[in-house]
Protein backbone atom coordinates (compact mmCIF):
# COMPACT_ATOMS: atom_id res chain seq x y z
CA UNK A 1 0.00 0.00 0.00
CA UNK A 2 1.41 3.04 -1.28
CA UNK A 3 2.50 5.75 1.77
CA UNK A 4 -0.13 8.67 1.65
CA UNK A 5 2.66 10.85 2.67
CA UNK A 6 4.51 9.86 -0.65
CA UNK A 7 3.72 10.85 -4.60
CA UNK A 8 4.15 8.37 -7.20
CA UNK A 9 4.77 8.34 -10.81
CA UNK A 10 1.04 8.10 -12.98
CA UNK A 11 0.51 6.09 -16.36
CA UNK A 12 -2.61 5.96 -18.76
CA UNK A 13 -4.00 3.51 -15.97
CA UNK A 14 -4.55 6.75 -14.18
CA UNK A 15 -5.94 8.45 -16.85
CA UNK A 16 -9.28 8.54 -15.39
CA UNK A 17 -9.09 9.80 -12.19
CA UNK A 18 -6.65 12.41 -13.05
CA UNK A 19 -9.05 14.31 -15.48
CA UNK A 20 -11.56 14.04 -12.82
CA UNK A 21 -9.20 15.79 -10.36
CA UNK A 22 -8.40 18.24 -13.64
CA UNK A 23 -11.78 18.93 -14.38
CA UNK A 24 -12.60 20.14 -10.52
CA UNK A 25 -11.31 23.29 -11.73
CA UNK A 26 -11.31 23.29 -15.10
CA UNK A 27 -9.68 27.25 -15.60
CA UNK A 28 -7.02 26.62 -12.86
CA UNK A 29 -6.18 23.32 -14.65
CA UNK A 30 -6.41 23.66 -18.66
CA UNK A 31 -2.48 23.49 -19.58
CA UNK A 32 -2.22 20.44 -17.75
CA UNK A 33 -5.29 18.96 -18.77
CA UNK A 34 -5.00 20.07 -22.39
CA UNK A 35 -1.63 18.15 -22.38
CA UNK A 36 -2.84 15.24 -20.83
CA UNK A 37 -6.36 15.10 -23.45
CA UNK A 38 -4.28 15.07 -25.98
CA UNK A 39 -1.34 12.56 -25.23
CA UNK A 40 -1.98 10.63 -22.23
CA UNK A 41 0.35 10.40 -19.21
CA UNK A 42 3.17 8.17 -20.54
CA UNK A 43 6.39 9.62 -19.83
CA UNK A 44 7.61 9.11 -23.70
CA UNK A 45 4.56 11.55 -24.97
CA UNK A 46 3.75 13.26 -22.15
CA UNK A 47 6.99 15.45 -22.32
CA UNK A 48 7.61 14.62 -18.46
CA UNK A 49 6.25 12.92 -15.51
CA UNK A 50 2.81 13.43 -13.86
CA UNK A 51 3.08 13.01 -10.15
CA UNK A 52 0.13 11.51 -8.16
CA UNK A 53 -0.47 12.36 -3.96
CA UNK A 54 -2.30 9.46 -2.57
CA UNK A 55 -3.05 5.59 -3.06
CA UNK A 56 -4.72 4.41 -6.88
CA UNK A 57 -8.34 5.22 -6.06
CA UNK A 58 -7.75 7.82 -3.30
CA UNK A 59 -5.77 9.98 -5.63
CA UNK A 60 -6.32 13.74 -4.24
CA UNK A 61 -3.34 16.34 -6.26
CA UNK A 62 -0.97 16.29 -8.81
CA UNK A 63 1.94 17.26 -10.40
CA UNK A 64 2.93 18.01 -13.58
CA UNK A 65 7.12 17.33 -13.89
CA UNK A 66 7.78 18.63 -17.66
CA UNK A 67 9.38 21.61 -19.40
CA UNK A 68 7.30 23.46 -16.16
CA UNK A 69 6.62 22.08 -12.88
CA UNK A 70 3.11 22.84 -12.25
CA UNK A 71 1.18 21.49 -9.16
CA UNK A 72 -2.43 20.69 -8.91
CA UNK A 73 -5.07 20.71 -6.20
CA UNK A 74 -1.86 20.58 -4.25
CA UNK A 75 -2.38 21.07 -0.18
CA UNK A 76 0.49 21.38 2.39
CA UNK A 77 1.38 17.59 2.48
CA UNK A 78 1.07 17.23 -1.75
CA UNK A 79 3.46 19.97 -1.79
CA UNK A 80 5.84 18.02 0.69
CA UNK A 81 6.01 15.55 -1.08
CA UNK A 82 6.02 16.64 -4.54
CA UNK A 83 9.14 19.02 -3.44
CA UNK A 84 10.86 15.56 -1.96
CA UNK A 85 10.63 14.26 -5.32
CA UNK A 86 11.73 17.29 -7.30
CA UNK A 87 14.70 17.57 -4.90
CA UNK A 88 15.71 13.96 -5.64
CA UNK A 89 15.32 14.55 -9.18
CA UNK A 90 17.04 18.06 -9.63
CA UNK A 91 15.81 20.74 -11.65
CA UNK A 92 14.93 20.17 -15.35
CA UNK A 93 12.18 23.11 -15.88
CA UNK A 94 12.40 26.36 -16.62
CA UNK A 95 9.52 27.50 -14.37
CA UNK A 96 7.31 26.71 -11.55
CA UNK A 97 3.88 28.31 -12.31
CA UNK A 98 0.47 27.31 -10.61
CA UNK A 99 -1.92 28.72 -8.26
CA UNK A 100 0.23 31.20 -5.75
CA UNK A 101 -0.27 28.89 -2.46
CA UNK A 102 0.78 25.95 -4.16
CA UNK A 103 3.82 27.31 -6.18
CA UNK A 104 4.74 29.53 -3.01
CA UNK A 105 4.93 26.35 -0.84
CA UNK A 106 7.07 24.13 -3.19
CA UNK A 107 9.33 26.90 -3.90
CA UNK A 108 9.91 27.71 -0.13
CA UNK A 109 10.82 23.77 -0.10
CA UNK A 110 13.22 23.79 -2.91
CA UNK A 111 14.78 27.28 -3.06
CA UNK A 112 17.55 26.31 -0.87
CA UNK A 113 18.64 23.50 -3.36
CA UNK A 114 17.19 24.78 -6.70
CA UNK A 115 17.56 28.61 -6.32
CA UNK A 116 18.35 31.59 -6.85
CA UNK A 117 15.49 32.07 -9.25
CA UNK A 118 16.30 34.23 -12.50
CA UNK A 119 12.35 35.92 -11.46
CA UNK A 120 9.41 35.78 -9.28
CA UNK A 121 5.85 36.61 -10.76
CA UNK A 122 4.80 37.01 -7.14
CA UNK A 123 1.15 37.58 -8.32
CA UNK A 124 -1.07 36.47 -11.99
CA UNK A 125 -4.26 37.19 -12.01
CA UNK A 126 -5.89 34.37 -14.02
CA UNK A 127 -8.90 35.79 -15.66
CA UNK A 128 -12.08 34.14 -17.79
CA UNK A 129 -14.99 34.94 -19.59
CA UNK A 130 -17.78 32.64 -21.19
CA UNK A 131 -19.15 36.12 -22.98
CA UNK A 132 -18.17 37.41 -26.62
CA UNK A 133 -16.44 40.97 -25.87
CA UNK A 134 -18.99 43.67 -25.42
CA UNK A 135 -16.32 45.96 -27.44
CA UNK A 136 -16.36 45.92 -31.77
CA UNK A 137 -13.67 43.12 -32.51
CA UNK A 138 -11.46 44.27 -35.24
CA UNK A 139 -11.95 42.44 -38.39
CA UNK A 140 -8.35 42.56 -39.61
CA UNK A 141 -7.34 40.18 -36.79
CA UNK A 142 -7.56 36.66 -38.28
CA UNK A 143 -5.84 33.51 -38.39
CA UNK A 144 -2.03 33.17 -39.30
CA UNK A 145 -1.73 31.06 -42.71
CA UNK A 146 1.22 28.44 -42.47
CA UNK A 147 3.51 30.71 -45.22
CA UNK A 148 2.94 33.76 -42.48
CA UNK A 149 5.53 31.97 -40.44
CA UNK A 150 8.09 33.93 -41.43
CA UNK A 151 6.68 36.98 -40.26
CA UNK A 152 4.89 36.11 -37.58
CA UNK A 153 7.95 34.32 -35.61
CA UNK A 154 9.88 37.67 -35.00
CA UNK A 155 6.65 38.78 -33.16
CA UNK A 156 6.80 36.01 -31.05
CA UNK A 157 10.46 36.23 -30.31
CA UNK A 158 9.69 39.71 -29.22
CA UNK A 159 6.80 38.76 -27.16
CA UNK A 160 8.16 36.10 -25.48
CA UNK A 161 11.75 38.29 -25.09
CA UNK A 162 9.91 40.98 -23.36
CA UNK A 163 7.32 38.59 -20.93
CA UNK A 164 10.39 36.03 -19.78
CA UNK A 165 13.06 37.93 -20.26
CA UNK A 166 15.47 36.00 -22.05
CA UNK A 167 15.13 34.98 -25.64
CA UNK A 168 13.65 31.50 -26.52
CA UNK A 169 16.70 31.40 -29.35
CA UNK A 170 19.06 30.32 -25.95
CA UNK A 171 19.98 26.47 -25.27
CA UNK A 172 19.41 25.20 -28.78
CA UNK A 173 18.63 28.08 -31.20
CA UNK A 174 15.47 28.60 -30.85
CA UNK A 175 14.26 25.08 -32.84
CA UNK A 176 12.09 24.36 -29.89
CA UNK A 177 9.94 27.49 -29.91
CA UNK A 178 9.99 27.63 -33.31
CA UNK A 179 8.38 24.15 -33.79
CA UNK A 180 5.26 25.31 -31.32
CA UNK A 181 4.86 28.64 -33.46
CA UNK A 182 4.63 26.41 -36.62
CA UNK A 183 2.66 24.40 -34.97
CA UNK A 184 0.24 26.56 -33.47
CA UNK A 185 -0.30 28.12 -37.12
CA UNK A 186 -0.59 24.68 -38.63
CA UNK A 187 -3.53 23.62 -36.31
CA UNK A 188 -5.67 27.26 -36.98
CA UNK A 189 -4.29 28.68 -32.93
CA UNK A 190 -2.58 31.47 -33.85
CA UNK A 191 -4.21 35.48 -34.80
CA UNK A 192 -2.87 38.12 -35.97
CA UNK A 193 -3.76 41.19 -37.59
CA UNK A 194 -0.70 41.64 -40.29
CA UNK A 195 -0.50 45.27 -42.51
CA UNK A 196 2.35 45.45 -45.02
CA UNK A 197 3.95 42.30 -43.70
CA UNK A 198 4.02 43.24 -40.29
CA UNK A 199 2.43 42.02 -37.31
CA UNK A 200 -0.02 44.90 -35.53
CA UNK A 201 -1.24 42.77 -33.02
CA UNK A 202 -1.11 38.86 -32.51
CA UNK A 203 -2.18 36.37 -29.69
CA UNK A 204 -2.45 32.61 -30.00
CA UNK A 205 -4.87 29.89 -28.42
CA UNK A 206 -1.89 27.61 -26.47
CA UNK A 207 -4.24 25.21 -24.43
CA UNK A 208 -7.57 23.33 -25.45
CA UNK A 209 -10.02 21.13 -23.33
CA UNK A 210 -13.57 20.60 -23.95
CA UNK A 211 -14.13 23.35 -21.14
CA UNK A 212 -11.57 26.10 -21.20
CA UNK A 213 -9.11 27.79 -23.74
CA UNK A 214 -6.20 29.62 -22.77
CA UNK A 215 -5.28 32.31 -24.44
CA UNK A 216 -1.17 33.44 -24.83
CA UNK A 217 1.45 35.53 -26.29
CA UNK A 218 -0.81 38.76 -26.03
CA UNK A 219 1.75 41.34 -28.27
CA UNK A 220 1.15 44.87 -30.03
CA UNK A 221 3.75 46.21 -32.06
CA UNK A 222 5.65 48.98 -30.04
CA UNK A 223 4.94 51.42 -32.58
CA UNK A 224 0.76 51.00 -32.53
CA UNK A 225 0.60 50.57 -28.58
CA UNK A 226 -1.92 53.14 -27.25
CA UNK A 227 -4.40 52.72 -30.27
CA UNK A 228 -6.92 50.39 -29.01
CA UNK A 229 -5.18 47.46 -30.65
CA UNK A 230 -4.72 44.98 -28.20
CA UNK A 231 -8.51 45.72 -26.96
CA UNK A 232 -9.91 45.26 -30.48
CA UNK A 233 -7.71 42.45 -30.99
CA UNK A 234 -8.37 40.68 -27.82
CA UNK A 235 -11.82 40.86 -28.42
CA UNK A 236 -11.66 39.05 -31.99
CA UNK A 237 -9.18 36.06 -30.51
CA UNK A 238 -12.30 35.55 -27.75
CA UNK A 239 -14.74 35.93 -30.36
CA UNK A 240 -12.98 33.09 -32.31
CA UNK A 241 -12.54 31.20 -28.54
CA UNK A 242 -15.65 30.64 -28.27
CA UNK A 243 -16.86 29.70 -31.52
CA UNK A 244 -14.00 26.98 -32.38
CA UNK A 245 -12.46 26.03 -29.38
CA UNK A 246 -14.59 25.64 -26.14
CA UNK A 247 -17.57 27.42 -23.87
CA UNK A 248 -15.04 29.35 -21.53
CA UNK A 249 -11.76 31.75 -22.45
CA UNK A 250 -9.02 32.41 -19.60
CA UNK A 251 -5.35 34.10 -19.76
CA UNK A 252 -3.10 35.05 -16.76
CA UNK A 253 -1.16 38.20 -16.36
CA UNK A 254 1.58 39.58 -14.34
CA UNK A 255 0.11 41.39 -11.85
CA UNK A 256 2.20 45.03 -12.64
CA UNK A 257 1.21 44.79 -16.27
CA UNK A 258 -1.69 47.48 -15.47
CA UNK A 259 -2.38 48.29 -19.33
CA UNK A 260 -3.25 44.75 -20.07
CA UNK A 261 -5.59 44.22 -17.47
CA UNK A 262 -7.51 47.15 -18.19
CA UNK A 263 -7.53 45.89 -21.98
CA UNK A 264 -8.76 42.46 -20.56
CA UNK A 265 -11.51 43.54 -18.50
CA UNK A 266 -12.89 45.93 -21.40
CA UNK A 267 -13.23 43.11 -23.73
CA UNK A 268 -15.08 41.06 -20.71
CA UNK A 269 -12.57 39.36 -18.80
CA UNK A 270 -13.15 38.48 -15.08
CA UNK A 271 -10.06 37.80 -12.46
CA UNK A 272 -11.25 34.76 -11.02
CA UNK A 273 -7.81 32.88 -9.36
CA UNK A 274 -4.08 33.69 -8.61
CA UNK A 275 -0.99 32.08 -10.01
CA UNK A 276 2.16 32.79 -9.19
CA UNK A 277 5.52 31.64 -11.18
CA UNK A 278 9.16 31.09 -10.97
CA UNK A 279 11.35 31.48 -13.77
CA UNK A 280 14.86 29.71 -13.54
Amino acid sequence: MLRTSASRVLDDQDRDEVLTILDADPVANVFVASRVRSVGLSPARLGGQMWGFGPRGGMTSLCYSGANLVPVNAGPEAVQAFADRARRQGRRCSSIVGPAEAVERLWERLEPYWGPARAIRWAQPVMATSSPSPVPPDPLVRRVRPDEFATLLPACVAMFTEEVGISPDLGDGGALYRSRVAELIRIGRSYARIEDGQVVFKAEVGAVTPQVCQIQGVWVHPDRRGQGHAVAGMAAVVDQALRHFAPVVSLYVNDFNVAARAAYRKVGFKEVDTFMSVLF
